[in-house]
C-alpha cells in the first residue's frame, strides 16, 4: 500500500501479547493515512522505543509485566504527555484501571480484540482506527473532518430502528436531564455531576461504554456525586436526585407511566453505530418529556446525538452543548450546532452554573453551585 510517510499517523503498540500486537497490527496498516512504526511487549521496551520513534499515537495494554500500563502511563502524562488508546480486557478490574487511566489523561479506550473471532473485525477495526485518526487530531489540533478511508460497515441507522418520532402536549412540569457523552465524557460527566445537588431532576445518561465498563463507572460516579447513581433497569420509576447510566450494549429511553416517568432498555439495533445510542435517548425525551427536559450533548467524536437534540429542541427543550475548549473532541456537540439544535454553547466549567440558571427561570429552585 503507497503511503505518504511524512503524512501518516505513527503508531507503537505497546502489549505483551505477541498475537494482539500482530492482530492490531494488521489492521492499522491496512489504513492509508496511519502506519505503524514499532511494538513493545512491556512499557520498558516501549520508553526506549518512544524516544527513538516518537509516534503520534501509543496504544497500551491495561495490564503487562514489569510495569503496569496504569503506572507507565501515569510517568508518560508527566513527563511526555502524548495520546494514549487504552487495549482493555472486559473485566470489572481491567474496567476500573481503565477509568483511572481516563483520569489520568489517556484519550480514550478500546477493548482487547478476540483473536479467535473474525466476525466482527471490521466493526472492531473501524473504532480502533477511528479512535486513534481521533487521538492523533486531538494532539495536533488538526480539524475534525479527515479523508482517509476507512473500512465499510453496515448501513448506518437512525432512531427510527428503535422508536418513532412522536408530538404530543404534556400536562406535567416536572423537569429531567438529558445527557450524552462520547470520547473524554467520563471526565465531563463527573465534573458536571459532582455539582448537582441531592434534589436536582433525575439524570438520565447515554455514555459511550462497552458492558462492565458502565457499572464500574456508574459506582464510581455514584460514590463522587450528591446524587444517587446507578446503571438504569427497565421499567424503574425515575426520580429526581437520581442519575441513570444506560448500561453497555443497551439502548436508554425515557418513557412515560401515567404521571411518572420511567427509564426502559432496548436490544434494539445499533444507531449512528452505537448501542447505546445518545439519539436514541434524546428522541425518546422529545417524545414523552418536551419542554420538560434539558438536553446535554457533551464531548465526543461523530454525530450520535446531533439528530435527537434538534428533536429535543424542535419539542421546546433547552438545550445546552459543550464548548470546543473544554471538549476533548469536539465532533458530536459542533454536528448539533451545525443542526440547529442547540440554544447555547457553555464551556464545561460553566455548565452547572448556566442549569441553575434555567432552573430557577422555570420557577423552580436553581443549584448551589
Amino acid at each position: 500500500m503507497q503511503r505518504d510517510i511524512d503524512m501518516s499517523i505513527k503508531v507503537l503498540i505497546i502489549d505483551d501479547s505477541a498475537l494482539i500486537r500482530s492482530l492490531l497490527t494488521e489492521i492499522i496498516n491496512k489504513q492509508p493515512d496511519m502506519e505503524v512504526v514499532g511494538t513493545a511487549p512491556d512499557p520498558l521496551v516501549a520508553r526506549e522505543k518512544i524516544k527513538a520513534l516518537n509516534p503520534d499515537v501509543l496504544t497500551l495494554d491495561v495490564e503487562m509485566p514489569k510495569m503496569d500500563g496504569l503506572a507507565f502511563l501515569e510517568k508518560l502524562m508527566r513527563l511526555r504527555p502524548m495520546p494514549v488508546v487504552m487495549v482493555s480486557s472486559l473485566t470489572e478490574k481491567s474496567s476500573s484501571i481503565t477509568l483511572h487511566a481516563l483520569e489520568l489523561g489517556a484519550f480514550d479506550f478500546v477493548t482487547k480484540p478476540k483473536i479467535d473471532i473474525r466476525n466482527g473485525l471490521q466493526e472492531y477495526a473501524v473504532e480502533l482506527t477511528d479512535k486513534i485518526r481521533g487521538a492523533a487530531r486531538a494532539r495536533m489540533r488538526r480539524p475534525a473532518t479527515i479523508s482517509a478511508a476507512h473500512i465499510a460497515v453496515e448501513q448506518k441507522n437512525s432512531a427510527d430502528v428503535v422508536l418513532a418520532a412522536e408530538h404530543r402536549t404534556f400536562s406535567t412540569t416536572e423537569k429531567v436531564i438529558i445527557l450524552g457523552a462520547s470520547t473524554g465524557g467520563t471526565e465531563a460527566l463527573k465534573t458536571l455531576l459532582v455539582d448537582m445537588p441531592a434534589d436536582c431532576p433525575a439524570v438520565l445518561i447515554t455514555q459511550h461504554m462497552p458492558e462492565t465498563f458502565t457499572k464500574t463507572f456508574a459506582k464510581r460516579l455514584d460514590s463522587l456525586c450528591r446524587i444517587a447513581v446507578k446503571e438504569a433497569e427497565h421499567g424503574e420509576r425515575v426520580l429526581p436526585g437520581h442519575g441513570y447510566l444506560a448500561p453497555g450494549n443497551r439502548h436508554l429511553l425515557l418513557k412515560r407511566s401515567g404521571a411518572n416517568y420511567i427509564a426502559e432498555l432496548s436490544d434494539g439495533p445499533a444507531v449512528s453505530r452505537h448501542r447505546p445510542s445518545v439519539d436514541v435517548l434524546f428522541r425518546s425525551a422529545a417524545n414523552c418529556a418536551g419542554k420538560n427536559a434539558i438536553g446535554i450533548i457533551m464531548t465526543g467524536m461523530g454525530d450520535d446525538g446531533a439528530a435527537g437534540m434538534l428533536e429535543m429542541h424542535q419539542a421546546g427543550a433547552y438545550t445546552l452543548a459543550q464548548d470546543e475548549e473544554s471538549c476533548v473532541v469536539f465532533g458530536m456537540p459542533k454536528e448539533a450546532i451545525a443542526r440547529g439544535g442547540v440554544d447555547e454553547v457553555v464551556p464545561l466549567q460553566d455548565m452547572s452554573r448556566r442549569l441553575s440558571v434555567w432552573l430557577s427561570s422555570q420557577g423552580k429552585r436553581g443549584f448551589r453551585v
